[in-house]
């Protein structure tokens, strides 16, 4: 990545300003370019991950669960389940998600018995926004919420579902099952296997992205998923358990990624041997990515307090502007032959591109999916019919809560006098992009676009051939698109 020096057009290694830079700081400035369709761009990360898109879910507990495992791994992401979740329950989603279809997505159902009222319940846990009506594992009848509108809640699905819907095979060709879907006016269909049981249920839009996106699978051709540790006394024993689990990545976290504590655990952890990445953080310097790398660390960690829920620098002061913490750790990562997430701080699909040309091999988004119908919190409406999920800090006191629940009641007191990070937040569906899917879209659409304005056909050619301007804020706004008319 090169930086361009202002008024001359100039190409700089340095940074032509004295003060650390975000990513609303900065820009992208053109390059001539051979790539001639955003399609032909190569997504994949070189980490170790086998990340198809550079997208990476936070470990969050409001964010990360097996909706959102399974969902983002099939569109080529990694899902970071959090460390907060009993370990029995980790390992059973690890391989859960490990068993999910490449191409059909995980019907919800409910026999003809079930009401309206329970299909109400379920609907929203899953973006295609269908229940399938099963009687002896096979598919009878569908339910949308169409269906539902202005019925009483005690009417049995029978009386309301859609009889005889549109089949498709299990291993069905996606370009085929878009086009009997297309040709039949249908949105979805139930996915049956040769005996005519239900496996899967496929919707238009699912057939289009199965021939867009690669799934982020392991040798086995399995699902990907990745688990978080913390550094206490229990940090190693765990992660032994998740390896044995066959969780595809470990990430060490703690908010201080730059303490004896965390140097400990991870080499403890690397002294197992692991066959998976270890990753490690929060840093935002280069000594930190050297200490860390040392202790055994495949994959660093960057950031402190970007994040939309993360209190930090407000409370404390500490941390570093998001940008410049990504490029010094990057590049001192790549001179040890190693890699960074670029952890927090991500509001638009710009921002994944600008930190991707700060040489970070994934981009970890936490918020931003908080607001979908994968997160794992329950839909509400707010008293103008918005929908939204709630959304928390993990080190605000409703996360502490949730970590120290086997401790005294005085400790958990104390602790919790001591909280960083907000515990409650309304993260609100956008009506055109509510489920992760539809953010992943425009983030790699986005990101495409933005890797052919570079000339580059790869995110290492990406990095190299990358060059950024710095802008004041009229600037910024500048490149905001207007939804309304000035006049």
């Amino acid at each position: 990545m090169h930086f361009l020096e202002p008024g001359t057009g100039r190409r700089v290694d340095a940074a032509p300003v004295p003060y650390d830079l975000t990513y609303d700081d900065v820009f992208m400035v053109p390059n001539r370019s051979s790539v001639g369709s955003r399609h032909g761009v190569d997504l994949s990360s070189s980490d170790g991950t086998g990340t198809t898109v550079p997208i990476v879910v936070a470990n969050m507990t409001a964010i990360a669960g097996r909706r959102m495992a399974e969902t983002v791994a099939r569109r080529g992401g990694l899902v970071v389940l959090p460390q907060d979740i009993p370990l029995g329950v980790v390992s059973e989603v690890i391989s859960w998600v490990k068993r999910r279809h490449h191409v059909l997505d995980t019907p919800i159902t409910l026999p003809p018995a079930g009401t309206v009222a329970e299909a109400l319940s379920l609907l929203h846990k899953r973006a295609h926004g269908a229940v399938v009506v099963v009687e002896d594992g096979r598919p009878v009848g569908v339910v949308t919420e169409t269906d539902l509108n202005g019925v009483d809640r005690f009417t049995q699905l029978s009386e309301v579902m859609s009889r005889e819907p549109l089949l498709v095979d299990e291993d069905v060709d996606p370009r085929d099952a878009f086009n009997r879907l297309d040709a039949a006016h249908r949105r979805l269909a139930p996915a049956v296997d040769a005996d005519g049981r239900l496996v899967g249920i496929l919707t238009r839009k699912g057939a289009l992205r199965a021939t867009l996106y690669t799934p982020n699978t392991d040798a086995a051709g399995r699902l990907r998923v990745a688990a978080a540790v913390g550094i206490n006394g229990e940090a190693v024993r765990r992660a032994e358990a998740l390896f044995a689990a066959g969780v595809d990545t470990l990430v060490v976290d703690t908010a201080h990624g730059h303490q004896e504590s965390m140097l400990t655990t991870v080499r403890e952890i690397r002294a197992l041997d692991p066959a998976v990445p270890v990753v490690a953080g929060n840093v935002v310097s280069a000594e930190g990515v050297r200490d860390l790398v040392a202790a055994g660390a495949d994959i660093v960690k960057v950031g402190v307090g970007p994040g939309a829920m993360c209190t930090t620098r407000m409370m404390t002061g500490v941390g570093r502007p998001q940008f410049s913490a990504v490029r010094e750790c990057a590049a001192e990562a790549r001179r040890l032959g190693r890699h960074v997430w670029a952890d927090g701080g991500v509001r638009h699909p710009r921002d994944v591109a600008m930190a991707l040309a700060a040489g970070a091999s994934n981009v970890m988004i936490g918020s931003w999916f908080a607001g979908t119908y994968e997160s794992p919190g329950d839909l509400q409406q707010s008293p103008d019919g918005r929908l939204y999920k709630e959304s928390f800090g993990m080190a605000s006191a409703r996360a502490v809560r949730r970590r120290t629940s086997e401790e005294s009641a005085y400790d958990r007191a104390r602790k919790g006098l001591f909280e960083e990070g907000i515990s409650t937040s309304r993260m609100y569906l956008d009506p055109e992009r509510p489920g992760v899917e539809d953010l992943l879209d425009s983030i790699v659409a986005g990101l495409r676009s933005s890797c052919t304005y570079a000339g580059a056909s790869t995110l290492d050619e990406f990095h190299e051939r990358a060059v950024v301007g710095v802008q004041s804020a009229a600037g910024y706004a500048e490149g905001k698109p207007l939804h309304a008319s000035w006049g």
